[in-house]
């Protein structure tokens, strides 16, 4: 791997490197807790995996964060699953987000733009005062520490004050986006039983107005365990009969109050895509996240009080929450509310123009749409503030670095980064001080044992392997809820290797310390960065008559592209004709969303299982990449072996 792009695309000069805050962090922690002064970042890492203890207090203490009790040790026990981080110590991450407040009162805290572009500022003294007024009024309804608090809302600045009010009162948030459908909130909130609800009427994209009266309607009969539910009228409609209005419980001015929680007490529950059966509900902690996003964004991300940061991103995707706690760096944060290229593809690159944004990130799908839709950022935008370019959501094809290159700046940060909602951070991706190399990601995190590994758990140098984190990090999940025994869990990432995390993907660590990452190691469908599972689109698509069967699979292009395919096998004497296949997409639209709806639908002979009665995803998947039957599946395990002749025909006639 390491002959192919020998001269990096980027370089850092000698004043970026020195001004970074990640290079005065290495020399700090050299003076007090012994880090190499020398070596640069591949030194720095090294001595942050093998002093995980000092490195996590080191980080901690270069932050400043604020333990009302403090810790006897930074790690317990180090077994994973079940690390137990900075044990006895309390905090609050709802107080480090709004810290910045006391000493840059009225600069922006919050850039709200919706699609008219025009950016709407929310002061950090605003921003204090609105959540010291819900947090109390959360306190007044009942709600108490470990209480789950839900959000049915868009990347607005109510469900920022929402999220930081159920933190300030020791609750967990949990949020998704309104352009999901009933069902797929319902398999998310049901599993968690919040006691209340966060609602817009409606919302915006692409030119629309969205009418979701109906399935608030629907979430409110759905959910017996809510006490109350709170009203935000986007579209201006009035709340309806039981429900609260957002201004009434901001309206106070109240200095907030905050719950001082264990470390490990839970922040906020993200969703996993739900490939096989309902989503995972993934728990993460107030001090777990706390510190990985000061570590993330503040080192890694460069980010500081003087910066503005805009990531697309929508509630129900991981890279929202990751967006939220720039506040915790001081930095003023743009939330977007619409369509990513509404009302033209260049949309994004108006709204860093409009904000000044200095960390721009988006999906790698949208660096490739705009590059094939004759994009020119730097010709038809202001984009001088902008330092970093970062993408994620599947790996940025080279074609992209070159293209954001050369239509960007030849002297622009480029940041392909991955990670996952397990963890709600990046194990690869930005380092502010090192080169770029051409569809390469620079290096794994700090405090990140990132390594490539065969099937016998052999690490690998500039070979394929899979992605695994051979010890804990602060933001893995502290458990997955509804998971008593935490087999769930257990199952999810420690199956394969003991002890150790494999997380899915296929990826390559080069001899010279870059990450390349793949794509999946297995069937989980990944659509502009949002993962989602194939089990969603069964339910859905399998309450037609005339579907038999289906089976859906995402698959990586070459070029940078994404295909999902969803096979159907017809019930008797049924035609896929025009009118079948526009009800198919149209049940996909509405019960789960545009995303879902998969690019062909083709009619298949069947099915194929394994003797159990699953599904084979992953060996249909590497059939349509190119990879011989007898290689792609164990034959053994098949119920039907001369079906799998009907995908690998399919893929030999695309090839």
């Amino acid at each position: 791997m390491s002959t192919v792009n020998p001269q990096p695309l980027w370089q850092p000069d000698p004043e970026r490197i020195a001004q970074a805050r990640i290079t005065q962090f290495q020399a700090w922690a050299a003076e007090h807790h012994g880090a190499p002064a020398e070596g640069g970042y591949a030194a720095l890492h090294r001595w942050s995996v093998d002093e995980l203890d000092t490195f996590w207090k080191a980080v901690t203490e270069w932050f400043d964060v604020r333990f009302s009790t403090p810790c006897a040790r930074v790690l317990g026990d180090r077994s994973m699953p079940g690390a137990q981080w900075f044990p006895g110590a309390t905090l609050n991450y709802a107080e480090h987000a709004l810290r910045a407040a006391a000493s840059r009162a009225d600069e922006p805290a919050l850039l709200h733009v919706d699609e008219i572009h025009d950016p709407r500022p929310v002061t950090w003294t605003e921003l204090r005062r609105q959540v010291g007024s819900l947090a109390a009024e959360l306190r007044s309804l009942g709600v108490r520490p470990g209480d789950r608090v839900s959000g049915y809302l868009p990347n607005i600045p109510q469900a920022v004050v929402a999220l930081l009010a159920t933190a300030a009162v020791g609750g967990v948030w949990t949020s998704c986006a309104p352009d999901f459908g009933a069902r797929s909130v319902l398999d998310r909130f049901q599993q968690v039983e919040p006691v209340v609800l966060f609602t817009v009427d409606g919302y915006r994209y692409g030119g629309k107005e969205h009418d979701r009266r109906d399935v608030v309607a629907e979430l409110r009969r759905e959910l017996p365990t809510l006490r109350a539910v709170v009203h935000v009228p986007l579209l201006g409609t009035d709340a309806p009969e039981g429900a609260l209005d957002w201004a009434a419980l901001t309206s106070a001015d109240t200095e907030p109050v905050f719950e001082q929680v264990p470390f490990d007490h839970p922040l906020w529950v993200l969703y996993s895509s739900g490939t096989t059966g309902l989503p995972k509900a993934i728990v993460q902690s107030q001090g777990g996240i706390l510190v990985e996003h000061l570590k993330q964004l503040g080192l890694h991300c460069d980010l500081g009080p003087e910066d503005r940061f805009f990531w697309y991103t929508s509630t129900g995707w991981m890279m929202w929450n990751f967006l939220v706690s720039g506040l915790l760096t001081g930095t003023t944060i743009v939330l977007y509310d619409g369509s990513p290229g509404y009302p033209d593809t260049g949309a994004q690159w108006r709204i860093a123009e409009r904000t000044g944004a200095t960390l721009y990130g988006t999906s790698a799908a949208y660096v490739m749409a705009c590059r094939k839709a004759g994009v020119h950022p730097a010709r038809d935008f202001d984009l001088s503030a902008v330092q970093c370019v970062a993408t994620t959501g599947s790996p940025l094809p080279p074609d992209g670095f070159r293209w954001l290159h050369d239509e960007v700046r030849d002297d622009l940060w480029i940041a392909s980064v991955s990670g996952g909602t397990d963890v709600c951070s990046c194990f690869a991706g930005a380092v502010p001080t090192l080169p770029v190399h051409v569809g390469e990601l620079q290096a794994p995190g700090l405090g990140t044992d990132l390594q490539s590994w065969d099937p016998n758990g052999n690490p690998l140098i500039d070979e394929v392997g899979e992605l695994v984190v051979t010890n804990p990090m602060p933001s893995m999940p502290i458990h997955f809820w509804n998971d008593p025994d935490g087999s769930r869990y257990h199952d999810s990432y420690f199956d394969t290797y003991p002890g150790v995390w494999r997380h899915g993907d296929w990826i390559t660590i080069t001899s010279r310390g870059s990450v390349v990452i793949h794509g999946r190691s297995d069937s989980t469908l990944n659509r502009q960065g949002v993962r989602m599972g194939s089990a969603d689109i069964y339910e859905a698509v399998e309450r037609l008559p005339e579907i038999k069967e289906s089976l859906v699979i995402g698959i990586e292009q070459p070029d940078g592209g994404y295909w999902m395919p969803l096979f159907v096998h017809l019930a008797p004497g049924a035609v896929l004709d025009d009118d079948l296949l526009a009800r198919i997409k149209q049940t996909i639209r509405e019960q789960l969303s545009p995303r879902h709806v998969p690019d062909e639908i083709i009619e298949a002979p069947g099915i194929p299982h394994t003797l159990t009665g699953k599904r084979i995803e992953v060996p249909v998947k590497r059939l349509l990449q190119g990879t011989p039957l007898e290689k792609a599946v164990n034959p053994g395990s098949i119920d039907d072996l001369d079906l799998l002749t009907f995908y690998e025909d399919l893929a030999r006639k695309r090839a």
